[in-house]
């Protein structure tokens, strides 16, 4: 459910630049590294937005990552 419930999200992080950093450090991207990146970006803001939340506020700071 989770995999399919991250297809239909739509990307976050710029492919382009990823795949240039890695190619920085002389490494190799893998087809699948876009994806998984992108679904713990989603992960990371939507923990976010909870605990935003929980503290009665409607602005993500820093902190709340």
């Amino acid at each position: 459910m989770a995999k399919k419930k991250a297809a239909n999200r739509e990307p976050l992080v710029v492919g382009s630049k990823v795949k240039a950093f890695i190619g920085s450090n002389n490494m190799r991207m893998d087809g699948q590294l876009l994806e998984a990146l992108n679904a713990k970006v989603y992960e990371l803001l939507e923990a976010a937005i909870k605990r935003c939340q929980a503290n009665g506020r409607s602005t993500v700071r820093p902190h709340d990552l």
